[in-house]
C-alpha cells in the first residue's frame, strides 16, 4: 500500500503487540519533528546574569529601589551580581562597603541565596546572588 501511494512505511511502536506502523512521507515527518524541537528549545528559559551597581554613598531609599529591582530579577529566575564601586579615596573604607553590601543583602535575603560571597576585587566589591528555592 505504501509503494502504491509512493510513501514510506514507518514503524511507530516496535514493542507493541502487534507492532504499529504508519504510511507517511518520512521526509515531511522528520521536518515536522525538527520544527517541534526548535519550538520547544525556543520556549526554554535561559538564566541570565543581571548586574546591580551600587556606590558607597547610596542613600537608603535608593538602596531599597535597587533591592526591589534585584528582587524582580530573582523572581524571574535570573542570578544577580551586586557590584559596589569605590571612587577615589573611598577605596580606603572597605569596611563601609561591606556594611553597605550586607545591608543590601538583608533587604532581599528572603528571595536570594548567596552563591559567591562579597569579595574585594580592585576598586569594587562583588557578590553573586541566585534565587532561593522555595
Amino acid at each position: 500500500m505504501a509503494q502504491e501511494r509512493e510513501l514510506d512505511l514507518v514503524e511507530v511502536a516496535p514493542l507493541a503487540k502487534p507492532p504499529v506502523c504508519k504510511i507517511l512521507d518520512y521526509g515531511k515527518f522528520l521536518y515536522r519533528q525538527n520544527k517541534i524541537e526548535q519550538k520547544h528549545k525556543k520556549m526554554q528559559k535561559k538564566s541570565e546574569m543581571k548586574v546591580i551597581r551600587l556606590s558607597l554613598r547610596i542613600d537608603e531609599h535608593d538602596l531599597d529601589v535597587k533591592a526591589n529591582r534585584s528582587r524582580e530579577f530573582l523572581d524571574d529566575g535570573n542570578s544577580v551580581k551586586v557590584t559596589l564601586m569605590f571612587k577615589g579615596r573611598e577605596a580606603a573604607h572597605e569596611d563601609l562597603g561591606m556594611q553597605k553590601i550586607n545591608s543590601f543583602l538583608e533587604r532581599i535575603k528572603d528571595v536570594a541565596t548567596v552563591e559567591a560571597p562579597a569579595k574585594r576585587q580592585g576598586n569594587s566589591i562583588n557578590m553573586v546572588l541566585i534565587p532561593s528555592k522555595q
